[in-house]
């Protein structure tokens, strides 16, 4: 098979091509690239092997495309950034090259090599093909596809399988292994049964990989497009008990008097795919889903440790959202996420997962509706997905049903916000206004005096106006004994009353 004419298409492979004869040095495209162009998936990564030096075909290519080059010496490769009408483009060069490992390191002995060594090295089939790249000399034909180890062939049956003993390959790179689970669950292929023996045998070897590399392989799994694919797979070959303990722990259903629960391992996985099949999956996805799906993953992450059994009622999980919210900055700091706005944003949907389902079964009032839009806030969008992606059962009838109901809560929250525009609240009367008013210094009084007029705005006692709200609290102060130092009410400091208002 010859790629000459697909390559021709975009110029950087004719200046990859020039470059490697002027220097007279073999090179090739492999791995990824070649697996998706074969696959035709969309792909601007890049990684070329060399029989030399990959940083001075680096060098070249960069000053031949007047493109920035980045060097890293300790690792003897390089990468050049290349905007094509206005698509960014990323070539990773690397001389070819053979690796040994110890068996207690993940630092491997690095020597020069063939392409041979360099093709052994690599982790599946299906990413050790390679494209020629030489127009001149005795290398081959450019655009040629050299496939040594049948990739090809195990991409049409849909197989990831390594190029060499598992246990070798595996033992070289222990990362491999989650690599495997989840190039299958990005492609929706079968792990070879030999493969995947090796990863049941060697699970146990992924302790000595760094939590980062391991957390950037999951979250490629959880944006797979059927990601619990991924985690059973990750289950049964033994490594998400030793990545993600807590997770594991949700699998099970006990019975007591004849009443078991719901398997909330399944069940989390279920809203995992529901999440994402709200969107179609595309190799850049928005950084916003991963956070929305990582909340789906943890919503009930502490029912084991809430799980009680009541006679009348049966099994409970009471609190599970807010001891779930609690456990997420914890999550997220062993798995080496981000503890800022994403995080904060995880939190808040798993403490409030429960609160819109909720509304679907009881008298919806506008007071209720209000202080879940202001809870949420701009998360209100994902909070809602992630309810309806909750709503599970094996009866359809059910599910539509709830979700009928749901839609209602929905409605009424659009209307509401529509009006009120609650996403931005902040009462207008602050803890400042409150101690000018009546002369307080910082104390517990001025706080209660906020909470009381926060609740009254949000119950639709009074407007979220300083006309309405600030003659309200003077008349609250006044029953808790305080004098005003000032009554006039005050002028509004850079603050729109419509931007904060509310109705009742």
């Amino acid at each position: 098979m010859n790629f000459a004419d697909t390559l021709q298409t975009n110029p950087i492979f004719e200046t990859l091509a020039q470059q490697a004869d002027a220097l007279g040095m073999r090179a090739y495209v492999v791995g990824g690239f070649v697996r998706d162009l074969l696959l035709k998936r969309p792909s601007k990564d890049i990684d070329v092997v060399c029989l030399g030096s990959g940083i001075a075909l680096a060098e070249a290519v960069g000053k031949a495309m007047k493109a920035p080059v980045a060097v890293f010496p300790n690792f003897g490769t390089a990468m050049v950034k290349v905007d094509l009408a206005g698509q960014p483009w990323e070539v990773e060069f690397v001389g070819a090259r053979k690796e040994s490992y110890r068996a207690d390191s993940r630092k491997p002995i690095v020597e020069d090599g063939t392409l041979e060594d360099d093709q052994n090295r690599r982790d599946f089939t299906i990413n050790a093909m390679g494209i020629q790249l030489n127009r001149t000399g005795k290398a081959g034909v450019y655009g040629d596809l050299l496939d040594p180890f049948d990739g090809q062939k195990d991409l049409k049956r849909k197989i990831i399988r390594t190029p060499l003993d598992p246990l070798i390959t595996f033992s070289d790179d222990p990362l491999r292994m989650m690599r495997a689970i989840r190039f299958a669950s990005q492609l929706n292929f079968d792990i070879e049964p030999a493969t995947f023996d090796a990863i049941v045998q060697m699970n146990e070897r992924i302790g000595i990989v760094s939590r980062e590399r391991i957390t950037d392989e999951l979250n490629k799994i959880i944006l797979s497009p059927t990601p619990s694919y991924g985690f059973k797979l990750l289950y049964h070959a033994g490594l998400l008990e030793r990545i993600f303990p807590e997770l594991v722990a949700l699998k099970g259903v006990e019975t007591i008097e004849g009443r078991g629960h719901k398997d909330n391992f399944y069940h989390t996985l279920q809203v995992l795919d529901n999440i994402a099949n709200r969107t179609k999956s595309t190799p850049e996805l928005d950084a916003q889903e991963l956070w929305l799906r990582w909340a789906a993953l943890l919503h009930d992450i502490a029912k084991p440790a809430t799980k009680r059994y009541d006679k009348r009622v049966g099994w409970t999980f009471h609190g599970h959202e807010d001891m779930g919210a609690r456990w997420v900055p914890g999550i997220f700091r062993t798995m080496k996420l981000p503890l800022h706005e994403s995080m904060r944003m995880v939190q808040k949907l798993v403490r409030l997962h429960l609160r819109p389902i909720a509304l679907t079964k009881e008298q919806i009032t506008d007071s209720a509706l209000r202080r879940l839009l202001v809870e949420a806030g701009h998360d209100l969008d994902g909070l809602m997905a992630l309810c309806r992606a909750d709503i599970t059962s094996k009866n359809y009838e059910k599910v539509q049903k709830h979700l009928r109901n749901f839609d209602r809560v929905e409605q009424k929250l659009i209307d509401l916000e529509t009006r009120d525009e609650l996403r931005n609240f902040q009462p207008v009367i602050t803890g400042e206004l409150i101690m000018e008013t009546f002369g307080l210094p910082p104390s517990r009084e001025v706080g209660d005096l906020k909470t009381l007029i926060r609740e009254a705005i949000l119950d639709g006692v009074v407007p979220n106006t300083l006309e309405a709200a600030y003659p309200f609290l003077i008349e609250e102060g006044r029953k808790r004994n305080l004098t005003p130092v000032q009554v006039a009410q005050p002028v509004p400091a850079n603050r729109s009353t419509a931007d904060t208002r509310t109705s009742g």
